[in-house]
């Protein structure tokens, strides 16, 4: 409820939902987790570029105009009335730009925020900026990375106290995966494609699998679970790890993982991993070095 005004705005929390899960049917992009808060929320995404290379020219094209409108040039290509070869070759090209922008988690945000900003500000019958700034990103660079990441964003309704235990955490993917309970999409019924779930729990068949989360959704959630009652009532305890395999599997000891749970999103920046894996990482995109080298080597090791 907005102090100001004492109006909820409660129903925005469902709208971002719902576009999250309609963008990501869209784009070659699947959510690993999400929580949507009050003012903020946080995302972590997987970007599939083989996806979008698989998609035929005219599969392209739907997506993009699920979106946007088409271009001249490419509906005239669409229905083979292009008069030259050099308007053939234009066409193409933009359809290659579209797909290229349908794997950019920028395209992504930007598409999101805009779509919010509109609704948002359609609703309260007023212009001008609704978010604060661009968006920040990380990789994640090993499946420590992932976890860690995924658990801070998970347990963010926990650390807000926005909510008592996971189960109640609403507008967050532990949320949907504990009750299984999809979001609607909005335009559903006009997508010319299924609509994408979260992205799945493979355990360990990750390494036949083409794309999935490397860790049992069991494990995950009992995870979750202990993790959220310690930061809950506020007491530092030790997670048990006999219950959380997980822990002891990737080899993060239980203090660590608790200020990884609550601190990860203020101690991490640029990338997260293994100092091997920030080394690659550095040398990929042409930087000299990544910070939190000292850090993180101590937990990603």
């Amino acid at each position: 409820e907005d102090s100001h005004t004492n109006q909820s705005f409660e129903h925005r929390r469902q709208w971002m939902v719902n576009r999250i899960r309609f963008l990501t049917s869209v784009f070659a992009i699947d959510v690993a987790a999400y929580a949507v808060m009050s003012n903020h929320y946080h995302l972590v995404v997987y970007v599939d570029e083989n996806e979008a290379l698989a998609w035929s020219d005219e599969e392209v094209c739907q997506r993009w105009q699920q979106l946007y409108h088409s271009h001249p040039l490419v509906e005239r290509l669409q229905k083979g009335q292009c008069s030259c070869q050099a308007e053939i070759d234009t066409a193409q090209e933009i359809i290659k730009q579209w797909r290229s922008r349908l794997s950019d988690l920028s395209w992504l945000m930007r598409n999101l925020n805009e779509y919010i900003a509109r609704k948002a500000n359609n609703e309260d019958n007023c212009k001008g900026r609704f978010w604060e700034g661009r968006f920040k990103s990380q990789a994640l660079l090993d499946e420590k990375a992932v976890l860690a990441c995924m658990a801070y964003v998970d347990l963010n309704p926990i650390r807000a106290k926005m909510a008592d235990t996971v189960q109640t955490a609403q507008y967050t993917s532990i949320f949907e995966r504990i009750h299984d309970k999809a979001s609607d999409v909005d335009n559903k019924e006009t997508l010319p494609f299924t609509a994408k779930p979260l992205l799945g729990f493979i355990g360990n068949e990750h390494k036949s699998s083409a794309k999935g989360i490397a860790f049992s959704l069991l494990d995950y959630l009992t995870l979750i679970e202990e993790t959220g009652k310690i930061i809950r009532e506020d007491k530092r305890g030790k997670i048990n790890e006999k219950f959380c395999p997980l822990l002891t599997a990737l080899g993060i000891d239980s203090d660590d993982w608790l200020m990884l749970a609550e601190h990860f999103g203020k101690k991490y920046h640029q990338a997260v991993g293994s100092l091997a894996e920030l080394n690659t990482f550095a040398a990929h995109t042409g930087r000299r070095w990544v910070g939190g080298h000292r850090q993180q080597a101590l937990i990603f090791h």
